[in-house]
């Protein structure tokens, strides 16, 4: 007779497989904070706790959550075709829409739009096709990205290569997964200029800058920077790229922040608030200067190729999740309102300047704000306070705290973001 075995079925946790992004694994599995549930600017956790969202998720939450329009869209689309790719002579309709609208609200006249799956993969578009541009200008020395230092710009091999925060490049056995990059000064334009005249204009493809600088610490641009930045770019011929994947779509009080701060790009990137995080999608608009070579001619011509694409470029579904988020920010007003609120964080958040844990307050270009701690103050410990006090609050570069608010957030709930963060400082342990 066999033996019946009396061995117990072997049970883990609910997600011990998963592996959190940008994580020290022990410190997240040991901490996990679950979200199961979203309305306006709230969330809701596993343990029923409720949390006033500071952060707008990862920076992308700017229509709130729980927006049953745009999940009916979603729905709706779904049913009749949920994508198809969009490679070769194949499109969708929503794709299409999409592309024309986001130029219609772009800075940059008659261009053309590369959809992509999120801002990651937006970067990796424009730093391959800046120096697939020189090559086929010519000029194929011209293939160094410069980026500023302190800038984020995603963690695919591109994104990792060009950050400005080093530890996310470290660790993989070379100084840049791409070589052909520098960075430059962050707000210093006369350091920009001796520095591409160091590295010569005739091997730099291009330059990529936020408008605001979000993950390395919330940093607004110096006066008279990025349009330095920009007259540098012309007068060297260097292709100016602004990140847009955070300012875009309203954060700066503008559609774009490039709009806001008067520059003309080359190429912007684009994703988060593009569909408020209800769907991955991002997106690039390219200049003509650098896309028409590609349009010229006639069907079977010589126009050259750019073969860079994404399985989920143009996804039907997320486009029209786009749009539905589009047509919320410009009915409710949105965009004017993330201007308005501005001004009402930044007078909130004021007060935290004299602070004797707070080093720096950042706050005022945009409707974000960075509170930089002591280097001695441990930001995690504080955000985790402010946290369990029912404000969801994280620390990003150098010991900043963020806030990035939804734009549906209330006056009130931004003077208790600032009150609780003050709390948590006055009970930090000496």
């Amino acid at each position: 007779m066999a033996e019946t075995s009396t061995t117990e079925p072997v049970t883990r946790p609910v997600g011990e497989a998963f592996w959190n992004p940008q994580a020290h694994m022990p410190t997240a599995r040991a901490k996990r904070l679950v979200i199961t549930g979203g309305e306006g600017a709230w969330l809701t956790s596993s343990t029923g706790q409720r949390l006033l969202d500071a952060t707008a998720s990862l920076w992308h939450a700017n229509v709130g959550h729980g927006r049953e329009r745009i999940a009916r869209a979603a729905y709706d689309q779904m049913r009749k075709l949920e994508t198809y790719h969009t490679f070769s002579r194949f499109a969708n309709e929503p794709a299409l829409r999409l592309a024309d609208r986001l130029v219609a609200l772009g800075p940059i006249p008659e261009a053309k739009v590369i959809l992509t799956s999120g801002g990651s993969d937006s970067v990796d578009v424009v730093c391959k096709l800046a120096r697939r541009h020189w090559q086929l200008e010519g000029r194929g020395t011209k293939k160094i990205i410069l980026s500023r230092h302190g800038a984020y710009h995603g963690l695919h091999a591109f994104g990792t290569s060009i950050t400005g925060l080093e530890y996310n490049r470290d660790g993989y056995g070379t100084e840049s997964l791409v070589p052909e990059t520098a960075r430059i000064a962050t707000n210093d334009i006369d350091d920009v200029r001796a520095q591409v005249e160091r590295i010569g204009a005739e091997n730099v493809a291009a330059v990529i800058a936020e408008p605001v600088i979000g993950t390395g610490g919330v940093i607004g641009p110096a006066d008279g920077y990025l349009d330095g930045l920009a007259a540098l770019a012309r007068e060297y011929d260097i292709l100016l790229i602004a990140d847009e994947v955070i300012t875009g779509f309203g954060r700066t009080g503008e559609m774009f922040g490039s709009q806001r701060y008067g520059i003309n790009p080359d190429m912007v990137t684009m994703a988060k608030g593009i569909t408020s995080g209800y769907a991955p999608l991002g997106g690039v608009l390219v200049a003509p200067r650098v896309a028409d070579r590609f349009f010229a001619g006639p069907a079977g011509g010589d126009a050259p190729m750019f073969r860079h694409g994404l399985t989920y470029s143009g996804h039907a579904t997320a486009c029209v999740v786009a749009e539905a988020n589009l047509d919320i920010l410009e009915e409710e007003g949105l965009v004017e309102r993330a201007a308005h609120l501005e001004t009402v964080l930044e007078k909130a958040v004021e007060p935290l300047r004299t602070h004797d844990l707070v080093a720096e307050v950042r706050a005022g270009d945009a409707f974000m704000a960075g509170i930089q701690l002591r280097a001695d103050v441990t930001g995690d410990a504080v955000a985790e306070t402010c946290t369990d006090a029912g404000v969801l609050i994280r620390t990003i570069h150098n010991n900043t705290l963020q806030i990035c608010p939804p734009f549906v957030t209330t006056e009130d709930e931004i003077a208790l973001i600032a009150e609780t963060i003050t709390r948590a400082l006055d009970t930090y342990p000496a």
